[in-house]
């Protein structure tokens, strides 16, 4: 029996990865601040409401592994938002909001689940190709993300000795309905015509001609927590259908 908690695991890129760990026989924890759930997965996993910019949310989360489970294996830190903004509109409140979310969740679901993850677990981090290149508009977001890969590839280090593997995982554009709301704000690069934006990203873009799948970035984490993934940590992998080769 393998136990994972997916912090906002309920909807988007997060309810795909849950979905996929049940479908692999994990026992799945799911946190997050407002519970919608397929009805499908509802009745398959645990859902705790918990507010995932306080350590006391993942303390929570991992302390109902425990007290169910008796153990932890793979902790997945994939709450994040995106919004654009130049940089002569970014106040207080929109870089608190965005470094919160973003970067503040993953260290604190970091530190509340490494003292407990079983030998040969892992920490995935769901980050983004703008962990790795900056965009215009995009400063906050691109830099908690650039966040992101920096704790994952240092935690790689730190916990190897106890045979606990970091990663991240990088995707590219993906239709969440929080990217969606995003692209239609005011400064972002689409205005109003998001099919457009997505079909000549696609178009110019992408070596495959096409996007990834929410159900794609979960079966990246299936193979990341497994075996066959053991000598693998450290690493922030693409998941862009060749946007960005490296």
């Amino acid at each position: 029996m393998k136990v994972a908690i997916v912090t906002a695991g309920n909807k988007g890129i997060g309810l795909e990865i849950t979905k996929k760990l049940v479908e692999n026989n994990y026992k799945v924890i799911v946190g997050a601040r407002s519970q919608f759930l397929e009805k499908e997965i509802k009745d398959k996993i645990s859902f705790l409401k918990v507010d995932l910019t306080e350590y006391d949310g993942h303390q929570t989360l991992v302390q109902e592994a425990l007290e169910q489970y008796g153990k932890l294996d793979l902790y997945v830190n994939n709450l994040g938002i995106s919004d654009w903004r130049p940089i002569q509109k970014i106040d207080e409140e929109f870089l608190n909001k965005l470094i919160a979310t973003n970067i503040y969740s993953a260290f604190w679901g970091c530190k509340a689940s490494e003292k407990v993850l079983q030998n040969g677990g892992s920490i995935i981090n769901i980050s983004s190709i703008a962990g790795k290149r900056g965009s215009k508009n995009n400063s906050v977001y691109v830099a908690t993300k650039f966040a992101m890969n920096g704790l994952t590839q240092s935690l790689a280090k730190e916990l190897g000795s106890r045979n606990i593997r970091v990663n991240a995982l990088c995707p590219v554009l993906i239709k969440t309905e929080g990217l969606i709301e995003a692209l239609k704000r005011e400064y972002s690069p689409v205005s109003n015509k998001v099919d457009d934006f997505f079909a000549d990203f696609t178009k110019s873009q992408t070596a495959l001609k096409r996007l990834p799948s929410g159900s794609e970035v979960g079966e990246m984490v299936v193979f990341l927590a497994s075996e066959k993934a053991s000598a693998i940590t450290g690493q922030c992998i693409n998941v862009d259908c060749g946007v960005f080769p490296q």
